[in-house]
């Protein structure tokens, strides 16, 4: 579990091809490798990763196939630079959302517009991803948690302020495609509406459509 609350930029250093078609990655870390531990999760642009092996200054880090064709680390060579956030301990304060590191999909930054100090961005999602997606509410866009400012069928809108942008990765990438994952609340208010026998109530999906419970 993390907040979305990005932690240091990392730097792929090594990555090399697993078993039955897996991929290993190194990074080199914000923090010394001497607080991570085997079998830790960490947070890698956005993607829950376990630690596998630390060596000197470098932890490694097993992606599998799943991982690879929901997400961008497969795009990932080396020298590239990541978002890493360390899992959330409970006694930690929650600045942003609770993020868990499983990311629903790809979404890709359409454009980038500054305005004063920070940068508007648009990002273009498919439709299984926008629909768990609202004004004002948040969203973990490459680990961060961030507001959505506005959002139609297949975009979303994020303000990005100085103090973001210089301690991540969102205005440095080298590809344009992003990590998305949506809040986990509304999943779960999905799948209870859709498991309830709404014809024995008075509740219907028309009147929950009406009162803008959902679209």
């Amino acid at each position: 579990m993390f907040t979305g609350i990005v932690e240091g930029i990392g730097k792929i250093k090594r990555k090399m091809q697993g078993m039955s078609g897996d991929v290993v990655i190194s990074i080199e870390p914000p923090f010394s490798t001497k607080e991570c531990e085997i079998g830790e999760s960490i947070s890698v642009d956005g993607v829950c990763l376990t630690v596998t092996t630390i060596d000197n200054k470098e932890i490694f880090m097993d992606i599998s196939q799943e991982t690879i064709s929901r997400s961008t680390l497969g795009m990932l060579t080396v020298g590239d630079l990541v978002n890493i956030e360390r899992a959330l301990r409970l006694s930690d304060r929650i600045g942003g959302h609770l993020v868990l590191g499983h990311v629903d999909g790809m979404g890709k930054i359409i454009s980038k517009e500054q305005r004063e100090g920070s940068y508007l961005l648009r990002i273009a999602v498919n439709k299984d991803i926008s629909r768990y997606i609202v004004e004002k509410g948040s969203v973990a866009v490459d680990g961060m948690s961030l507001t959505v400012n506005r959002c139609g069928e297949d975009f979303f809108e994020l303000n990005i302020i100085p103090h973001t942008f210089s301690q991540t990765t969102i205005l440095k990438k080298r590809i344009d495609f992003v990590n998305i994952e949506t809040d986990i609340v509304g999943k779960y208010v999905e799948k209870f509406l859709n498991s309830i026998k709404l014809k024995d109530s008075k509740v219907t999906i028309e009147k929950l459509k009406k009162y803008g419970f959902i679209r």
